[in-house]
Order: C-alpha cells, then structure tokens, then sequence
C-alpha cells in the first residue's frame, strides 16, 4: 500500500535519509514549464509516468527506475502535478519490487484555487519548499 505524504514530510524525509530520492513523473513539458522541484542533496531523478500528448502509460517506467540506478530497498517520494499519477506511478514501483514507495499528496502545483491557478492551495509550491522555473 502506498502511504500518502505532504509535501513538506517529504522534504523533511529527504533531508534526514540521504538515501530517499524524489521522483518527478510529470512529463518533460512539465518540468520545463513549469518547474522542478529541488530535493535536498539534489536527489531528484525525473522519469515520465506518461506520455505527451496522449497520456499513454510509460511501459518501461519500473525499468527506468532501476536504470537511474534505484535501489529498490531505497525509500522512494512520487510526485506529479497534482498527487494522482504520482500515486499510481508510486503503485507501479511497488508492484514491481520497490519496498518503500511514498506518493507526494498534493504534488507539486497542487489543487486549483477558487479562479483556476494552482501552486498557492496545496502542494510542494504552496508549502514554501524550493523549486526552481524549467
């Protein structure tokens, strides 16, 4: 089962296991356009869950954990845009021998305020924790 950790345990986890990493699975527009979010120690390894356009599942996800060189006993931090493919990615690393997978609850940008814009309700943005623009 995968637990569900704000943005901010997150970071305090990073900061306390220097074996934890981060991994972004929005896409490479995403993380171009809208930001990244910067892990203590610069532990963050950016694999797509899907695909743009289209939103097709990454068939080689598990596989490209493994490439970027993750252990599978190492504790492991999703995170998306908003907390939904993170969750469903952290899923796929469990199904597929990662032992501690955690979904970053909020993601990055988080939910949409009152007028649409997010980064300022929930997640890693509206939590004050550092990020950088693309």
């Amino acid at each position: 089962m995968v637990e569900h950790v704000s943005a901010t345990q997150t970071y305090a986890a990073l900061e306390a296991d220097a074996g934890a990493c981060l991994i972004d699975v929005r896409t490479e527009a995403e993380w171009q356009f809208v930001g990244l979010p910067l892990a203590p120690g610069n532990r963050l390894a950016l694999i797509a869950w899907q695909g743009w356009p289209g939103g097709v599942v990454n068939p080689r996800f598990v596989d490209e954990l493994r490439e970027a060189g993750l252990a599978e006993e190492r504790s492991l931090y999703f995170i998306c845009r908003s907390g939904a493919r993170s969750a469903a990615a952290a899923r796929a690393a469990l199904n597929g021998g990662y032992l501690h997978c955690f979904n970053v609850a909020g993601g990055f940008e988080g939910d949409a305020d009152e007028l649409g814009h997010r980064g300022v309700v929930s997640g890693w943005k509206a939590e004050g924790l550092p990020w950088r623009q693309g």
